[in-house]
């Protein structure tokens, strides 16, 4: 059972909160390092980046969630990769416009578990709008499209931001001369608010955060929007337009369809906390955790627990990767057998595209429970792919 104050039983998982993982699959595949063979712990919120792993060739991905209705979008997602083609699955997500959503989800609705099969027939205007807009969170990015960003930039100065074009100081240019006014700041205030995203997610979420959320929240997405290419950015591009236009997130791109749906069946999925998933495990179960922004929503003291059990069940030399909203959580010094990878970590967080967070970490499960040593020794593949980047 998760631990008394845990957000098991803070938070109502009863419906899908997130429609879609808005964290970057990109710089989450390149910290993990997957190689065949590997088994992989991964949140599976709405399944993407649980199927985004599916590329690179692990034995397992266990996908655990608090939230049966957020396994049932992961359901869906692997009965649309099995059943559908590409261009029909873009459609059924939302990604590429579609007057067909109803015919795409009877032709996957066979494929389903009972549950989610039940949970998908009674919300049929869910499938009509795209899957990927069915959240919480998603509804508060329509309303923010529709009632809040018409009030700071016209259509054509969004479409501008979301061109690609320039070196990263020419974007920074644009963007604090057009984009950053005092309108834009002041309405951002109020959409960003605490009040307003705790309708948007759960208040619960932000019994950890300390000081401002809006003024944090603006920043990061400055440096995301200037710092990689708004053209090649998927949540951007859903958050201003409510399509991925021509940007993808990994899972749905065409050259890693038909690796996963071929490798649909070492998907497995888990209704738990991930504490109890990790008491049943045993020692050495996992060599990759995407933990997602898991640590945002408890205090120090069960995080540092969390993290205990996270090292009891790591193969040495295993990853963690995960995600820093508001509240700052890293490895407790405690926890000896995890180290930072400090360097690794900031790279991969210049060049992440999800516009929110303020951290990417990535530890490591030392090999050895000893040395005290401060300098990274990344996996040979990891340092192949910095070397590519």
């Amino acid at each position: 059972m998760p631990p008394d104050g845990s957000i098991a039983h803070r938070a109502d998982f009863s419906h899908v909160r997130y429609a879609q993982v808005w964290e970057d699959a990109d710089v989450l595949a390149e910290a993990l390092a997957i190689c065949p063979g590997d088994r992989v712990l991964s949140i599976a919120s709405a399944g993407d980046n649980a199927l985004a792993l599916l590329a690179d060739d692990p034995a397992e991905v266990v996908a655990v969630d608090l939230s049966v209705a957020q396994l049932a979008c992961l359901d869906l997602r692997v009965a649309a990769f099995r059943s559908l083609e590409h261009a029909e699955v873009l459609e059924l997500i939302g990604s590429r416009p579609s007057a067909r959503r109803a015919d795409l989800y009877a032709r996957c609705r066979p494929a389903l578990g009972a549950e989610a099969r039940a949970f998908w027939d009674a919300r049929p205007e869910a499938v009509e709008l795209g899957i990927g807009s069915a959240g919480r969170f998603e509804r508060y990015f329509r309303m923010f499209r529709r009632l809040v960003l018409p009030l700071a930039h016209p259509r054509r100065r969004v479409e501008r931001l979301l061109r690609s074009g320039g070196s990263a100081e020419e974007r920074r240019a644009w963007y604090d001369r057009n984009w950053d006014t005092w309108r834009w700041r002041a309405l951002f205030e109020v959409a960003a608010s605490r009040f307003v995203l705790g309708k948007a997610r759960d208040a619960s979420f932000f019994d950890h955060v300390d000081g401002p959320v809006a003024r944090r929240i603006r920043t990061r997405v400055r440096e995301a929007v200037t710092q990689t290419d708004p053209a090649q950015n998927p949540y951007l591009a859903w958050i201003l337009t409510g399509t991925h236009r021509a940007a993808l997130p990994r899972y749905l791109r065409a050259e890693h369809f038909e690796a996963i749906r071929d490798r649909l069946d070492r998907i497995t999925p888990v209704q738990a906390p991930i504490e109890d998933v990790l008491t049943e495990a045993g020692p050495g179960a996992f060599s990759q955790y995407n933990l997602s922004d898991v640590f945002e929503y408890v205090d120090p003291a069960h995080t540092e627990a969390l993290f205990g059990r996270l090292a009891e069940t790591a193969r040495p030399g295993a990853r963690l990767a995960y995600w820093n909203l508001l509240a700052d959580r890293q490895a407790p010094a405690s926890v000896s057998a995890i180290r930072a990878l400090p360097e690794l970590s900031a790279r991969l967080h210049a060049r992440d595209k999800a516009p929110f967070y303020s951290a990417f970490r990535v530890e490591e499960v030392r090999a050895e429970p000893v040395a005290e040593t401060a300098t990274e020794a990344p996996r040979p593949e990891a340092a192949e792919s910095e070397g590519s980047a």
